[in-house]
């Protein structure tokens, strides 16, 4: 059973220091193994940390009736979370210590239709990792079907607030 837990309060997050003095890497292996809190967002939309590695992230999740849209299908909006949440993370599992990361710009093709309850697997692979910026790519497949539901690529720019810049 996964010891992974969401913050429930601004004060439950991980503290800017704490954040800067672990490798990216080590930062998201301690959201997975439950050492510091992961962000709400996860809760809200029903998807943990799967599996956690160097350049490579699996969240595994299933939307719910809640994530919705008024024609009675998953929102696009739960497929982008989890996309967004899988790729910057994977790019966090390549920064050294005291650097961090935003999300630039990301894309999300729509391949088909998960249902409510359906869990799925969305997997994130670091393509670039540089000094200013990072690239990844992911995709979304059914845990029981392989099939896959949506596709998605993401820019990061890599913040090193301690290491000047040119």
């Amino acid at each position: 059973m996964s010891k992974q837990f969401a913050a429930k309060t601004p004060e439950d997050l991980p503290s800017a220091e704490t954040l800067l003095a672990m490798s990216g890497l080590e930062f998201i292996e301690a959201i997975f193994n439950g050492e510091v809190s992961g962000p709400p967002i996860a809760e809200l939309m029903n998807f943990k940390l799967h599996h956690v590695e160097n350049g490579k992230v699996t969240f595994r999740g299933a939307p719910q009736f809640t994530h919705f849209n008024p024609m009675g299908g998953t929102h696009g909006g739960w497929y982008g979370t989890i996309l967004d949440s899988a790729l910057g993370c994977a790019v966090a599992t390549t920064l050294p210590k005291g650097s961090t990361y935003t999300t630039l710009e990301y894309k999300v093709n729509l391949t088909r239709a998960i249902k409510a309850g359906q869990w799925v697997d969305c997997t994130a692979h670091v393509q670039h990792s540089g000094r200013s910026t990072a690239v990844a790519e992911a995709v979304i497949t059914g845990v029981e079907d392989g099939k896959i539901y949506a596709t998605g690529s993401t820019t990061c720019i890599i913040l090193r607030p301690n290491i000047p810049t040119i």
